[in-house]
């Protein structure tokens, strides 16, 4: 597949299609400015915006799509169930409220947060699959589009696929060159799963990793540029998020260049150096 520009998209195995690269809002405040980069981000050529209700700024983002101008059937919007709605009616009264802050019909996307829930530790799989009804209900409903998991390993999803009626869509995981998570690629690949890469810059990390300065100044990019379109050689959905306007545009100039074989396995060998996945049954929420 040749990606040409943000336009570009994956096609998912409900026959929906995604942007190649989001724009992701998480750790950003609820607040005009989150409005106005969201508004940006759109008027700089993103039409895939990623927030979750967790982020706690889901009007300020909804308002920023509202206020872009762009129709919103041009638009593709992600939010996600949180830990504290696992369960069919939670889950029910969960997408109304952030369909309602984000003061949209629908969604694009739906994804359960989290697998294993602290408070859901002795029954996550019931949780999971109860939240699971609920969502499938609201794609029949028209509330939602496409439904998928987050944080999601092998344990997690094979019971769900045993009981789905709507196979998940997507699988967002921690993804970069620090963290490649290769069994979770592997059996996302294997049931047509695409992975999404949140974090796919490390939080900021790879940008204190020398060999990745050497190879922004080789192709004349910024280490986040290399970093983005390793992800998209890689055949990963990456969710870049900046509050810094200037990065903007720069996260999205990625389709100019293309990172040689023997770069991509460089980058690839980079384990370790910008942080790890949480393991999502040891998390404390």
């Amino acid at each position: 597949m040749t990606l040409q520009s943000l336009a570009s998209t994956y096609k998912l195995n409900d026959g929906h299609e995604i942007p190649v690269v989001g724009f992701g809002t998480w750790q950003m405040d609820n607040d005009e400015n989150t409005t106005n980069i969201v508004k940006q981000a759109i008027k700089e050529g993103y039409t895939h915006i990623d927030t979750a209700a967790v982020y706690g700024n889901e009007e300020a983002v909804g308002k920023g799509i509202r206020e872009s101008g762009v129709n919103r059937s041009e638009l593709f919007v992600t939010t996600k169930l949180w830990n504290d709605a696992h369960g069919y009616e939670e889950a029910k009264v969960a997408i109304d409220e952030s369909l309602e802050r984000l003061g949209l019909d629908y969604v694009d996307l739906y994804l359960i947060h989290w697998p294993n829930p602290k408070e859901h530790r002795d029954n996550w799989q019931e949780a999971n699959l109860g939240a699971w009804r609920a969502m499938e209900e609201a794609v029949e409903a028209g509330k939602v589009r496409s439904i998928g998991v987050s944080n999601f390993h092998e344990r997690h999803l094979t019971p769900l696929l045993e009981e789905a009626k709507i196979k998940p869509v997507i699988n967002q995981i921690f993804l970069n060159p620090s963290d490649q998570q290769p069994e979770i690629v592997a059996f996302n690949e294997q049931h047509d799963i695409l992975s999404e890469a949140y974090s796919p810059l490390g939080t900021g990390k790879v940008f204190e990793i020398e060999d990745l300065a050497d190879l922004a100044k080789k192709y004349d990019k910024t280490i986040a540029q290399v970093v983005l379109r390793w992800s998209l050689q890689k055949g990963y959905l990456p969710l870049p998020k900046t509050s810094t306007p200037e990065r903007v545009p720069e996260n999205a100039d990625l389709f100019d260049f293309e990172i040689s074989e023997e770069d991509m396995e460089r980058i690839s060998a980079l384990k370790g150096q910008a942080g790890t996945a949480k393991n999502p049954d040891e998390v404390d929420f």
